[in-house]
């Protein structure tokens, strides 16, 4: 009886694979315009030592066992767009041990044929350097949005179980992507918070005049800041449930809630008014670095009410209402999309309407990876599309040649 049933578990995997891959040879017919990597060159990035990848323009599928790499090259196409890692701040934590620099060069090209040749590269104790088409850009933050992207991870579940930060990052991030004005706010905000919050630290009492200075720029820029978050928030919740009910097929209801000290009243009054009490635990608690987005499962905290099934839908519905806001909203490139292990700990109808998504000709350049190398072996063979399937161990990846494609 277990044999009959892993049997039957296995054809089910297999034929909610055919789904995709039967929906991706329609997608592809009619591809809209977009940006695709043509090529990847990595050195020394986490435990990739070398990789020179000539890739599919439309799916990309990267088998390997937990921990063989294939996060780490996805987050290495991650950098190419955002110019440090999805997982590490640090940049050079991203070296491979005793190794002295990295590098990372990917070959991008339009549909139109142009192409575009993004590197980065840092050696250890210097700082890091980025081109475009071999001219180093003066501020990075001229790079962000030029190549939009999606990363969905198995890490996105500390979206709702972590702390407010991530959950600012997230909307910093896709806000970044189409609206430099933003990033712009954002900067001068953090660096005024940064400046009050030495002087709250002072041992002598700190100069008034200075203190005003510095919290007029923190509530000028965080005013943008909150109406630039709040449109953005406000835009995809619909598209966000409507994704998520594909998903669950209608069984719960969720939604997400905008929280900021914005919505007490003007901002200059909030942060000034708490002065006396920031003085004496020596930080702001109050401003937009506060802000925080709740996310809701049927009226009630997701974190304390979903089960992991409905947490990962959650998340996974929220970065593909993210993808679908960015096409939406930038007249630049449709964004990649990186789908990073997202199966696992979702139920097989889940799963199949997850496919009829990611499936539709919403999409471009999509790169999966996955730990059965069985099924996407077996599925991949009998279709008849632009695809590439590569093997990852212990950081090489390799192309499987075998597999004919068209």
């Amino acid at each position: 009886m277990q044999k009959r049933g892993k049997i039957t578990e296995n054809l089910a995997h297999i034929e909610i694979y055919s789904l995709l891959f039967l929906f991706l040879t329609i997608k592809h017919l009619t591809l809209h315009k977009n940006m695709f990597l043509k090529n990847i060159s990595i050195l020394h990035f986490k435990n990739i030592q070398s990789a020179n990848l000539a890739l599919s323009k439309n799916l990309n599928c990267f088998i390997g066992h937990n921990g063989a790499g294939k996060t780490n090259l996805l987050d290495a196409i991650y950098y190419l767009s955002f110019c440090r890692s999805f997982y590490n701040s640090i940049d050079s934590q991203v070296i491979s041990h005793d190794q002295e620099f990295f590098m990372i060069e990917g070959e991008y090209e339009t549909d139109n044929g142009e192409p575009e040749v993004i590197y980065c590269g840092m050696k250890r104790g210097t700082k890091k350097h980025f081109k475009r088409n071999k001219k180093e850009y003066k501020k990075l933050s001229q790079h962000i949005g030029f190549i939009p992207l999606v990363f969905v991870s198995p890490a996105d579940t500390y979206l709702i179980e972590g702390g407010s930060e991530e959950r600012r990052r997230l909307m910093d991030m896709v806000i970044s992507q189409y609206d430099i004005g933003y990033m712009e706010a954002l900067s001068n905000y953090n660096k005024a918070l940064q400046q009050r919050n030495a002087l709250l630290k002072m041992e002598d009492e700190p100069d008034v005049a200075l203190m005003e200075i510095w919290e007029n720029e923190m509530a000028t820029n965080g005013e943008i800041i909150y109406q630039k978050r709040d449109a953005f928030v406000q835009e995809l919740i619909p598209i966000f449930q409507s994704i998520y009910q594909q998903i669950s097929e209608q069984k719960e209801q969720v939604s997400l809630r905008y929280v900021s000290h914005c919505q007490r009243g003007p901002l200059l009054e909030v942060i000034q008014k708490d002065r006396f009490k920031d003085r004496a635990i020596g930080y702001s608690l109050h401003g937009t670095h506060r802000d925080d987005l709740e996310m809701l499962l049927d009226g009630y905290q997701m974190k304390r009410e979903g089960s992991q099934g409905q947490m990962k839908t959650f998340v996974l519905a929220l970065k593909l209402a993210q993808f679908d806001f960015l096409k939406r909203t930038t007249s630049r490139n449709t964004p990649l999309l990186l789908l990073d292990d997202i199966f696992d700990k979702l139920d097989a109808r889940r799963v199949e309407q997850i496919v009829h998504l990611v499936s539709g000709d919403n999409y471009g350049q999509i790169f999966i990876t996955d730990t059965n190398r069985d099924h996407l072996d077996k599925i991949l063979h009998r279709n008849a599309f632009d695809y590439k399937l590569f093997s990852v161990a212990n950081g090489n990846i390799e192309e499987r040649k075998e597999e004919n494609r068209v």
